[in-house]
């Protein structure tokens, strides 16, 4: 089962508050997303860990509820 884009944006904001977090449906079928997300926490990060906090905000569901994700990350 897809996961929606306002589950995806709620699990990033619950682990990174504060964030700006714009999702775009990359081919209208629910599985396959491009986020761009801006917080305060990737300050001093690399890009790497950057999206690796986004990743874990996201739990085990990258693979499975969610299928794709295109991430651009941008400290705020």
């Amino acid at each position: 089962m897809p996961m929606a884009a306002a589950d995806i944006e709620s699990a990033i904001l619950a682990a990174l508050p504060g964030a700006k977090v714009d999702i775009t449906d990359l081919a209208g079928d629910g599985d396959h997303y491009a986020a761009v997300v801006t917080a305060p926490q990737f300050a001093g990060l690399s890009r790497v860990a950057q999206q690796r906090l986004v990743y874990n905000a996201l739990g085990g569901r990258m693979g499975g509820a969610l299928h794709a994700l295109k991430l651009t990350t941008v400290p705020a």
